[in-house]
C-alpha cells in the first residue's frame, strides 16, 4: 500500500509501504475511513523532533476492522471502530484510574496516514460504534481518536465545572476543540485568546464568549480586567510551548512550590487519556450534541498528505483531514 512517510524536515511523501498485517494474537487491522494530521504532527515535521530514518506518520484514526488476532474478544470485523494514539490493555491499574495513556503495556499507534493500520491490544484500545456512520458523521468521530479527547481531557483536567470562567490558550484544533468542551461542561464564560480571525470565528461558534488578541503579560492583564481582576476559574494550555504555559500559569513555568501553594493553583495534564472518555464522547457526537467535525477546514485525497501538512505549517488550514 502507499501511505505518509516522513524523511526529515519539511518532507513528507506518499509512497509504497508494507501492508499492515496481525502480528500479536491481540491486534486488528482496520481499513481507514479518515485519518488526518495533528498538530503534534508538525514538530517532526519542523525539525523539532529528530528524525533518523524514514518513518511512517500519523495517529488519529478511525474506520472498519478487517482482521483481528485470536485473542481479541471486545471488536469483530466489520465494525466501526475508533481507537487512541496509545494502544492500552484498559485493564492495567493506571488504565482503571483512567489513564490509558500511561498504561503498564501502552504501545505508541503511528502510521494511520495510510489506508490500513494494524491497531495493537484491540480490546482495550478500539472503541466500535452502534453501527457503521453515515459519511457526514465520520470527520466529527474522528476528532474522538485525538484531537476532541485532548480539549475534553484539558477541560477535565481544569475541573471546568458549570457557571466556570475559563481561558484558553492556543487557537489551533486542540484548543478550539477545548473551547466546545468547557461549553459542553457548562462554563458560563470561555475566554479564547486568538489573533486569527477564521479560529476566531470558530471559536465563537463552539462557546467562546469574549476573544483576547493579546499574549504574554498583555494577555494575562487583558484576562484580569475582563473578569474585574478575579482571573479565570481554569485555565486550559492547549499548544505545548513555553510561551503559552508561561500565559496559562503567570507565576513562570518553573512552578516554584511556594507560589503554586499561595496561588491555590493546580497544575494537570499529561497525553491525554482518550481512551477513556471515547464512550462518552461517541454519545455525544452521535446524537449530535457535539460537532467537533467543523475543526477541519481543508479536506485532501490521502495522495495529497504533503499539501495538508504544508498548509497547517503555514496556518493555512487549522486541520487537514485526509480520506483513502
Amino acid at each position: 500500500m502507499r501511505g505518509a512517510v516522513i524523511h526529515g524536515p519539511r518532507d513528507v511523501r506518499f509512497e509504497e509501504r508494507a501492508d499492515p498485517k496481525i502480528e500479536k494474537p491481540t491486534d486488528a487491522v482496520i481499513r481507514i475511513s479518515a485519518t488526518c494530521v495533528c498538530g503534534s504532527d508538525l514538530w517532526p515535521y519542523r525539525g523539532a523532533n529528530p528524525i533518523d530514518q524514514p518513518t511512517p506518520i500519523g495517529h488519529e484514526y478511525c474506520g472498519i476492522v478487517e482482521e483481528v488476532g485470536s485473542a481479541v474478544r471486545s471488536v469483530k470485523p466489520g465494525q466501526f471502530v475508533i481507537g487512541s494514539f496509545f494502544a492500552s490493555d484498559n485493564t492495567c491499574p493506571h488504565c482503571r484510574a483512567g489513564y490509558q495513556t500511561s498504561c503498564l503495556h501502552r504501545e505508541l499507534v503511528v502510521g494511520a496516514q495510510a489506508p490500513r493500520l494494524r491497531v495493537p491490544l484491540a480490546d482495550g484500545t478500539l472503541v466500535a460504534t452502534r453501527e457503521v456512520p453515515p459519511d457526514e458523521l465520520v470527520p466529527s468521530l474522528l476528532t474522538l481518536s485525538d484531537v476532541m479527547g485532548t480539549g475534553w481531557f484539558a477541560a477535565r483536567a481544569a475541573n471546568v465545572r458549570p457557571g466556570a470562567t475559563v481561558a484558553v490558550v492556543g487557537d489551533g484544533a486542540v484548543g478550539l476543540l477545548g473551547v466546545l468542551s468547557a461549553k459542553q461542561l457548562g462554563a458560563e464564560r470561555i475566554i479564547a485568546m486568538s489573533r486569527h480571525s477564521p479560529r476566531q470565528k470558530l471559536a465563537s461558534e463552539f462557546g467562546a464568549t469574549d476573544i483576547v488578541t493579546e499574549r504574554g503579560d498583555e494577555g494575562v492583564a487583558r484576562v484580569k480586567e475582563l473578569t474585574k481582576g478575579v482571573g479565570a476559574d481554569a485555565v486550559l494550555e492547549c499548544v505545548g510551548t513555553q510561551e503559552a504555559m508561561q500565559q496559562a500559569i503567570p507565576h513562570g513555568v518553573q512552578l516554584e512550590g511556594q507560589g503554586l501553594f499561595f496561588a491555590h493553583v493546580r497544575l494537570h495534564g499529561g497525553p491525554a487519556p482518550v481512551r477513556s472518555y471515547l464512550p462518552e464522547l461517541i454519545d455525544l457526537a452521535w446524537n449530535r450534541k457535539i460537532d467537533p467535525g467543523k475543526v477541519f477546514d481543508l479536506v485532501l485525497p490521502l495522495s495529497q498528505v504533503a499539501e495538508g501538512y504544508r498548509a497547517m505549517d503555514e496556518r493555512r488550514a487549522i486541520k487537514a483531514l485526509l480520506r483513502p
